[in-house]
C-alpha cells in the first residue's frame, strides 16, 4: 500500500527539465543579465551557480564510494566521532595540570599542551600528566621544544608500559611552516637538513605507535594570512608533500612516512566551501600518496585537525564570536575532521578566559550531544551543491599544487616568493572588500554595538597589524584597519558625534539616516539619529544644539538638490555637512561648495579617516 501512494504521488509531480527551470528564470529576470544577478564568481577561481541538479554530478567518479573507503571523499571512518581540542599554554607545568584535568572532566578529549616556558624535563613531565590517563585521551604538544617534549613522551610511555596501540599522540613539529614560512628560515642552520634528521628519527622511533603523529603540517596560517580557501589547501598539501619526500628519501617507507602526518587547517565563514575543502583535501591527499605505491591504503589516509579562524574575530563585540565559532564548527564537524579546536571568543585580546574556553568547547559538545552530529556519517554526501563544490575545489587546488611543484616542491617555491605573493594578494583582496562592504565583519565594518567602547583591557597592540618583514607569511585579523582606527578615537579623550538631519520624503530620510549610523558608529562617532524633522530650519537648529561636529543630511535623491544648500547656509560652517546618498545633483552641489558624500560604494575605511583627520582625530 505504501509503495503504491509514492508511485502515486511522483506520479503526480513529473518530473522539470532543466530548460523548462531557465526558461521560468529568464521570465523573472526580465531582461537582467543572468550570469552577472545570479551566478557567483568566487575568490577561489570558480563560479557557483543558482542552483544545481542531478545532472551536474555526472563524471564526479568519487560518488560510489562509501566512507572508510578510497580515496575518502566521504571520510576516512565509518563514523563522525571527533575529538573535542582545546590547547593549554604551559608555563608552570603544575597549574598546567590542574586547568587540564578540569577540562578533560568538562567534556574534553583531545588536549594540547603548548610548552612555552622553560624547557621540560622528565619530571615536569610527570607533573603535567598527574592524574591523566593517556590511552583515554589524545595528547598533543606543541611548543618551543616540542622535539625533545617528544622524546621524553616516549620515554614515559615505554618506562610506564603503556600499550603503544592504545595511544594517540600528536606533535606538532612544523619546521617548513612555522619556521621557514613564518619566520623566514629553519629552526636549525642551512637548509633545515638538522631539523629534517630529527623528524625522521622520531618518525623511526614511533613506527610502532599506530596513532602517533609526528608531523603536524600547519595550513591555518594560510587562512590566517589572509588565503583564498584554494590557496590554503593548495599549499597545504604541498608542504605536506614536502614532508613526505624527504622523510622518503631518508629512508623511510610511503606506508610509515604518511601515517605521521597530520594536516591542521583553519575553517572560515565560507559555510558550504569549508565543507567542501574538508572532502576535496581528503581525496587529494589519497591521491598523492598512492603515487607512491604504499603497501596499504590506510597509509592515504589524511587526519586532519580544524581549528576555527582567527582572521575572522573582531576585538569589538565580541561576543559574536560566539557565533561565527558555531558556524565554522558546524562546517568542519559535518566535512568530518578528526579533530576540532573551537577557539575562545575573546582570544584576538587577551588571554582565554575559564568562562570563554566553557563557551568553547560548548559549542562542541552542543553540536555532539544536542544537535546529533556526530550520529550522521558526511551528511553532505550526494548534496548536488557540495558535490559540485567538492569537484570544483579540488579542481583548482590540484592546478595550484602542480604549479608549486613545478618550482621545485614547496620549500622551493616559499623561498622564490611564490607562495607569500600569492597570499599577499589574496589578502589585499579580502582588506579591499572589507573596506568598501563587499565582505562584512559584523561589529567591525557594519552594524557596530553603537553604545560600546574599548575596555581597559584593549591594548593597541591587539589592534595593530604588523608588516611583513621580509618573505614571510604575516597571520592578522580582517578587521583590525577598523578596529585600530576605532581604538583611536576611544583613546583620544574626544567625543565626536554624527547628527541624521532627516528630512523631505520619510521613507527615504528614515533608510539613509539608518545606514550613516552604521557608516559613521564603525569609527566609534556617537550618532544622534531623529525621526523626522518637519522642516530644514527645525533640522538645523536641533543639531547645532546638539553640538554635533558632523551632520548628514539624510532625505531623497530629488530633495537634496534645494535641502543639502539650504542646510550649508543655516549651519554656517559650523559642522561638516555630509550628503547621505549619490544623488544625480552632486555635480551642481560640488559646485557650490557640498563636497562630502557617503554611499554604499564608499571606501568606509579610508572615508572614516578624512573625517577623523577633520576633527582633530
Amino acid at each position: 500500500m505504501a509503495t503504491t501512494n509514492r508511485e502515486k504521488l511522483f506520479t503526480e509531480f513529473p518530473p522539470v527539465e532543466t530548460a523548462q527551470w531557465e526558461e521560468v528564470i529568464t521570465a523573472d529576470l526580465k531582461g537582467a543579465d543572468y550570469e552577472r544577478k545570479l551566478v557567483w564568481r568566487t575568490p577561489e577561481g570558480f563560479s557557483v551557480r543558482p542552483y544545481y541538479r542531478a545532472e551536474n554530478l555526472e563524471g564526479i567518479q568519487h560518488l560510489e564510494t562509501e566512507a572508510g573507503q578510497f580515496p575518502y571523499v566521504r571520510g576516512t571512518r565509518t563514523h563522525n566521532r571527533w575529538g573535542v581540542h582545546q590547547t593549554l599554554k604551559v608555563e608552570c607545568p603544575a597549574k598546567a595540570n590542574a586547568e587540564a584535568l578540569k577540562m578533560l572532566n568538562a567534556g574534553v578529549d583531545s588536549l594540547e599542551f603548548c610548552v612555552c616556558g622553560e624547557e621540560l624535563t622528565a619530571e615536569a613531565l610527570d607533573t603535567l600528566l598527574a592524574g591523566i590517563e593517556m590511552t583515554a585521551v589524545q595528547l598533543t604538544f606543541s611548543g618551543s621544544y616540542v622535539g625533545k617534549v617528544a622524546d621524553l613522551v616516549f620515554d614515559k610511555v615505554e618506562k610506564a608500559g603503556l600499550e603503544k596501540e592504545a595511544l594517540h599522540l600528536n606533535f606538532v613539529i612544523d619546521p617548513i611552516i612555522k619556521n621557514l614560512s613564518l619566520k623566514g628560515q629553519f629552526c636549525c642552520a642551512g637548509n633545515g637538513e638538522e631539523c629534517f634528521n630529527k623528524v625522521a628519527e622520531l618518525v623511526n622511533r614511533a613506527a610502532e605507535y599506530k596513532h602517533a603523529r609526528i608531523v603536524t603540517v600547519s595550513g591555518e596560517n594560510f587562512s590566517n594570512a589572509g588565503s583564498t580557501i584554494v590557496e590554503e589547501l593548495a599549499f597545504t598539501l604541498a608542504a605536506g608533500h614536502d614532508y613526505l619526500v624527504r622523510l622518503m628519501e631518508k629512508g623511510l617507507s610511503v606506508d610509515l612516512a604518511a601515517r605521521k602526518i597530520r594536516f591542521s587547517m583553519g575553517v572560515t565563514a565560507n559555510y558550504f566551501l569549508e565543507m567542501a575543502k574538508f572532502r576535496a583535501a581528503r581525496m587529494l591527499w589519497a591521491n598523492i600518496v598512492k603515487a607512491y605505491n604504499p603497501e596499504k591504503n590506510c597509509a592515504c589516509k589524511m587526519y586532519t585537525h580544524a581549528v576555527t579562524s582567527s582572521w575572522n574575530q573582531t576585538a569589538y563585540d565580541p561576543y559574536v564570536n560566539m557565533l561565527r565559532g558555531t558556524t565554522e564548527a558546524m562546517s568542519a564537524t559535518i566535512a568530518g575532521v578528526n579533530t576540532l579546536e573551537v577557539l575562545p571568543f575573546n582570544v584576538a585580546y587577551e588571554a582565554p578566559t575559564e568562562f570563554s574556553q566553557r563557551i568553547a568547547r560548548n559549542v562542541e559538545l552542543l553540536l555532539k550531544h544536542e544537535s546529533h552530529f556526530d550520529q550522521v556519517v558526511d551528511p553532505a554526501g550526494g548534496s548536488y551543491y557540495i558535490e559540485t563544490l567538492t569537484k570544483s575545489i579540488a579542481e583548482e587546488a590540484w592546478k595550484l599544487f602542480l604549479e608549486v611543484e613545478e618550482k621545485g616542491g614547496y620549500t622551493a617555491a616559499f623561498e622564490a616568493g611564490f607562495v607569500v605573493e600569492k597570499v599577499k594578494a589574496s589578502a589585499a583582496a579580502k582588506d579591499k572588500n572589507i573596506m568598501m562592504r563587499r565582505q562584512i565583519l559584523l561589529g567591525a565594518n557594519q552594524y557596530p554595538n553603537f553604545t560600546e567602547t574599548a575596555s581597559k583591557e584593549l591594548c593597541a597592540c591587539a589592534v595593530e597589524r604588523k608588516e611583513a618583514e621580509g618573505n614571510v607569511l604575516v597571520p592578522y585579523r580582517g578587521s583590525m584597519a577598523f578596529e585600530q582606527m576605532r581604538l583611536g578615537v576611544d583613546r583620544s579623550g574626544k567625543a565626536p558625534k554624527a547628527f541624521m538631519l532627516t528630512c523631505g520624503s520619510l521613507a527615504m530620510a528614515r533608510a539613509r539616516a539608518q545606514f550613516s549610523c552604521n557608516f559613521f558608529a564603525c569609527a566609534g562617532i556617537k550618532v544622534q539619529d531623529n525621526t523626522f524633522f518637519k522642516s530644514v530650519e527645525e533640522g538645523v537648529e536641533a543639531a547645532l544644539a546638539s553640538k554635533a561636529e558632523i551632520v548628514v543630511v539624510c532625505a531623497s535623491d530629488d530633495d537634496y538638490a534645494t535641502v543639502a544648500p539650504k542646510v550649508k547656509e543655516l549651519l554656517g560652517g559650523k559642522a561638516i555637512l555630509v550628503v547621505a546618498g549619490a544623488p544625480a545633483c552632486t555635480p551642481e552641489l560640488e559646485a557650490q561648495g557640498i563636497t562630502n558624500f557617503i554611499n554604499v560604494k564608499s571606501n568606509v575605511l579610508e572615508t572614516l579617516k578624512f573625517y577623523l583627520k577633520e576633527l582633530g582625530i
